[in-house]
């Protein structure tokens, strides 16, 4: 499968952002991690692209995912036959709340 050009805008400690993260690993794709809390720059261009501010947003191949979690990536991955799909154990949850942040 050809591997898809992913940038993924994400915060450094967000529960939901570890999900993502875990999900592209799982799948094992290179992404572009951008940092939208320390990096301004990269939560504008979020902002620009995506229309709001609510994160995760990933982009792959240039269709914006907005606010999404990990599940919601594989299925949107599986879906349009980036991957297919696996039945792996991830070593974080890939759906939950950014706690305490």
């Amino acid at each position: 499968m050809k591997q898809p050009k992913v940038i993924a805008y994400l915060k450094p400690q967000c529960g939901w952002s570890m999900g993502v993260r875990e999900i592209l690993k799982k799948y094992n794709l290179k992404y572009e991690d951008k940092d939208i809390i320390n990096e301004q720059v990269q939560f504008q261009e979020m902002v620009e692209k995506s229309g709001q501010t609510l994160s995760p947003c990933v982009e792959v191949e240039g269709k914006m995912l907005i606010d999404v979690s990990g599940d919601e990536v594989e299925q949107y991955l599986v879906e349009k036959k980036y991957v297919n799909k696996k039945n792996l154990k991830t070593e974080v949850p890939t759906d939950s709340a950014c706690l305490g942040h």
